[in-house]
């Protein structure tokens, strides 16, 4: 089957997913299952002929032409459908996954998403792409977008069943983050030791559980998150913030769309940075239960790590401590860094960070635009204290959530995060990141040779 053919049997029906959505969605299922049956005649990934990439390429992109527009008449009705008329708040995997059962050939299945997943990122598929797809068209949406950034807001089954203890105690060691509460502070330690505190998607579960325990515990006034010391042999025995994506997870194709980059951001970033939605709970102004955040920064914040410090009420960083966004390097979009550092440091700033890769070390004149204090190593943990003393005030939560209205407005956020779902899905997917992916893996097996 060559390419025009790949395309055939598409054209004809396509205006019909602009229909009734009863039609619309067997267009759609029936559009996307001649994709199926079509990559099912062909060699995994990897090992197809250029002939046979082309035809799979050319299905799968007329399928998805016709899902986005399937989308573009539909969302809010299919939204509707998924969410019971936004009665349920279902979270990103919940939805996407009911979105699967729902409307068949509309995302990927858990089935198909599993397969992918035991594959190199090099060897995808790059089914992920037509979820970044279908949650673009519901973020952009301004009824259904709006519901879902609430969703990604509640907190999570795991924190409200851990929520007893960790009160009672002041405790909780989740794996890659522990925390104590000590005089009112909940402390965060980031203790990935093995990978610097890299991120992959265990290390997101863990510190989403972490902040929303630290906001609801009522006994927290205050919230501090710091790296804990490695075992790495370069840098053993000394605390490192983040060294940002795990780059190992990213190339072995571990690394998803939906539970890590874009929960990342719709979650425990956001959660920072907002608070928690408990509905009509504690605060019945808003329904939000939000806390002043300290972050403490040794040695550096890479990446993931930089980007995490755009949200944070007050930064405190080691003398010889330093922030990259290599995101560009790698070939992929730093979160929302691009929304928020320029409102920080400035579009000339901005522009070295990220599409430079320049490196900003804590002494210098510029870093005084995303870090608060500089200090030896030794006095952190006293900066550390009195930061905390200073956001005690009866007045700071107020002021915070002022501040955070006027500089990062929910609807904006929410506008970049719809671009930001598909141009991140794009770029996991495009040929100079597999490239990389490529010749990292290459280079891997050459090691082990």
């Amino acid at each position: 089957m060559n390419v025009t053919d790949a395309r055939a049997g598409l054209r004809d029906d396509q205006s019909d997913v602009h229909a009734d959505l009863a039609r619309a969605r067997v267009v759609l299922a029936e559009a996307a299952q001649h994709t199926e049956d079509l990559l099912a005649t062909l060699p995994e990934p990897e090992r197809r002929t250029l002939d046979q990439r082309a035809t799979a390429a050319a299905a799968i992109e007329a399928t998805r032409t016709t899902r986005a527009e399937f989308l573009d008449a539909h969302v809010d009705a299919v939204y509707d459908e998924l969410t019971e008329g936004r009665t349920r708040h279902l979270r990103l995997d919940e939805l996407v996954e009911t979105a699967a059962t729902a409307f068949p050939g509309l995302v990927p299945t858990n089935h198909r998403l599993e397969t992918e997943r035991t594959r190199p990122q090099a060897h995808k598929e790059g089914h992920e792409i037509d979820q970044g797809v279908f949650l673009s068209h519901v973020l952009r949406s301004p009824s259904a977008g709006p519901h879902l950034i609430d969703a990604m807001l509640r907190p999570t089954p795991r924190a409200l069943a851990l929520l007893p203890d960790f009160s009672r105690t002041g405790r909780a060691d989740l794996g890659s983050v522990r925390m104590e509460r000590s005089r009112g502070a909940a402390h965060l330690t980031m203790c990935r030791d093995d990978c610097l505190n890299a991120e992959d998607d265990r290390q997101i579960e863990d510190i989403e559980t972490a902040v929303d325990l630290a906001l609801l515990d009522p006994d927290v006034e205050v919230c501090v998150l710091r790296g804990g010391e490695m075992t790495h042999p370069r840098y053993r025995g000394k605390r490192v913030f983040s060294a940002g994506i795990n780059l190992k997870s990213l190339h072995g194709g571990s690394i998803s769309l939906v539970d890590f980059l874009l929960r990342r951001e719709l979650g425990y970033i956001h959660k920072i940075l907002r608070g928690v939605s408990v509905g009509n709970g504690a605060d019945r102004r808003t329904g939000m239960v939000e806390k002043p955040w300290i972050a403490a920064v040794d040695t550096f914040a890479i990446g993931g790590g930089a980007q995490l410090l755009l949200v944070f009420d007050h930064v405190i960083a080691a003398s010889d401590a330093y922030l990259s966004l290599p995101a560009a390097k790698e070939g992929i979009i730093p979160g929302a860094a691009n929304f928020r550092l320029g409102r920080a440091a400035g579009g000339r700033v901005s522009r070295q960070v990220i599409l430079g890769g320049r490196r900003i070390w804590a002494g210098e004149p510029d870093a005084r635009l995303l870090v608060d204090e500089v200090h030896e190593h030794d006095d952190m943990d006293l900066a550390i204290e009195r930061g905390i003393d200073r956001l005690r005030g009866p007045a700071v939560i107020a002021n915070r959530r002022m501040l955070n209205l006027v500089e990062e407005p929910v609807d904006q956020f929410r506008t970049y995060m719809a671009e930001f779902a598909l141009q991140q899905a794009l770029r996991m997917y495009s040929a100079d990141v597999l490239d990389k992916v490529g010749r990292f893996s290459a280079a891997k097996e050459a090691r082990a040779e």
